[in-house]
């Protein structure tokens, strides 16, 4: 076995070994036995040549990936400042640490305090900057759970332990950040900009996807054009998530090489744009982390070997997961990009493959190279559906039976609605009159964008599955994993 899959099985290792904490909760003197066994098995490795250490030193990644995530659990546990929840009020002192959350009605906000953070829900005004100095006055609570979702949890991957509604807010300053912060405040106001002169150009509810598209920005969404996003299978275009970012890298290598670009000149071009997005929208920590998966899928395809590719992916984000396990649960944006990346080097290529055998040998036309671009966007699709719907049905319990063709129709459209956005949104920061015009197309592209939304989410166009267990969502990757194998083993020589 080759040192880079020796690395490859270490990295699924540890990772499962998070899962396996993240379901099941391993009493420790089981997690002690299976690492005194695993340290065992390699020593007598050592003097037995027929057995491979690689199988004792895998069990012993799975058990650093439980302890990881034991120690996780008991910094959550243990977190100072969380021993104040439901308790009275107290009086803290901190700085904004992130862009202001700001809603119709109220704002909420990041402030960190000493080594903890804590999320405040205030009024819309008065209005409040990153790295603004705060003291605040307040009760601090839990964040709430219910049977249908857990707000709890999803802080929890943030390292947020506490809110606070409405307290006495008093700003007393503002700290002084480094030369990083000053350019991180600079994209922010940046980012304003650029949402001030959308809401300019474009009525709502277009105008607040419209940030979503462009920004990032979905919070400002009606929750009913959300929850048809959602039945369409479509709520990645809107925000930053690892589906939304390789496939938009997917949009970006097709309309290139159409354009007659090389592929090594559309590698680096899309390099250039994924770095500028993640920049332009603000550096959010998930969008960092999609960001990395797009690269990383583009260097898989630069050096050809999907293996290679997938490998880097594995290792990627087992480092990820040693900074915060809590992703991996909690995080289903990180877990939509982890898998979308996974398809779109696995199974994207065999489903390209496939079709344009079955356009030779039915319709007897070769597909020509600079056509091949829409085949691709076509093929990335349906690769990044089937291998993110287990994790939606699991984690949201909705099967849209229409999302794969409310994809196909409506992708194809995405670039030109962030193409004419950006360019409204930019240079109607600047002059007005030329945003508008800039918009125009918008319109048009919009009109069809909810017209597609709104037919494709009706109720017979989905079905609501409650309780889903997770070991359907592992039977599920199993049985996918083992077809993708044996498909591409069977028919790749073929096609």
């Amino acid at each position: 076995m080759t040192p880079s899959k020796v690395l490859f099985f270490l990295s699924l290792s540890f990772i499962f070994g998070i899962f396996l904490e993240s379901m099941a909760k391993i009493a420790q003197i089981f997690v002690w036995g299976i690492l005194f066994a695993a340290v065992l098995f390699i020593i007598i490795s050592v003097f037995i040549k027929k057995i491979n250490p690689a199988i004792g030193f895998c069990v012993l990644f799975l058990v650093l990936g439980l302890l990881r995530m034991q120690i996780s659990e008991f910094n959550i546990e243990n977190n100072k400042l969380s021993k104040f929840n439901g308790k009275d009020p107290v009086v803290l002192s901190g700085a904004i640490i992130d862009e202001p959350d700001v809603r119709d009605t109220s704002q909420r906000i990041k402030v960190k305090i000493s080594d903890s953070v804590v999320l405040v829900t205030t009024s819309r005004y008065p209005e409040y900057k990153y790295l603004d100095q705060l003291k605040i006055t307040g009760k601090l609570e839990t964040p709430t759970e219910t049977e249908e979702f857990s707000y709890k949890k999803y802080l929890m991957k943030d390292r947020i332990y506490s809110v606070m509604g409405f307290p006495k807010i008093e700003a007393t300053g503002k700290v002084r950040g480094s030369s990083v912060s000053a350019i991180y405040t600079g994209i922010l106001s940046l980012k304003q900009k650029l949402r001030e002169s959308i809401k300019k150009n474009f009525f709502p509810p277009e105008g607040l996807i419209m940030q979503g598209i462009i920004l990032g920005d979905k919070t400002s969404i009606p929750q009913d054009v959300k929850n048809k996003l959602s039945i369409t299978g479509i709520s990645h275009v809107v925000a930053v998530s690892g589906q939304h970012m390789v496939i938009l890298i997917e949009i970006l290598m097709a309309l290139l090489l159409a354009a007659g670009f090389y592929r090594g000149q559309a590698f680096y071009f899309s390099i250039i744009f994924i770095c500028f997005y993640i920049v332009l929208v603000g550096l959010p920590a998930s969008g960092i982390r999609a960001g990395i998966m797009g690269i990383l899928y583009l260097f898989g395809q630069k050096i050809g070997r999907q293996s290679a590719g997938s490998q880097i992916i594995v290792l990627a984000g087992s480092l990820m997961l040693l900074q915060n396990p809590l992703l991996l649960i909690y995080d289903i944006g990180f877990q939509l990009s982890f898998l979308a990346v996974l398809a779109l080097i696995h199974f994207e290529p065999f489903i390209r493959m496939f079709f344009k055998f079955l356009i030779k040998k039915f319709l007897n036309y070769k597909i020509e190279e600079k056509y091949e671009g829409g085949l691709m966007m076509l093929s990335a699709t349906i690769s990044a559906q089937i291998f993110t719907l287990p994790v939606i049905v699991y984690n949201f319990g909705n099967i849209s039976f229409v999302s794969l063709i409310a994809n196909i129709l409506i992708l194809p459209i995405v670039y030109y609605l962030m193409f004419f956005g950006f360019l409204s949104a930019l240079f109607g920061a600047v002059f007005s009159p030329l945003g508008w015009i800039l918009s125009v197309p918008c319109y048009f592209l919009m009109a069809y964008f909810m017209g597609v939304v709104n037919f494709f989410s009706k109720p017979w166009a989905y079905k609501i599955i409650e309780n889903v267990h997770w070991v359907w969502l592992l039977i599920s990757y199993l049985v996918i994993g083992c077809a993708n194998h044996l498909l591409r083993k069977k028919y790749s020589r073929i096609f």
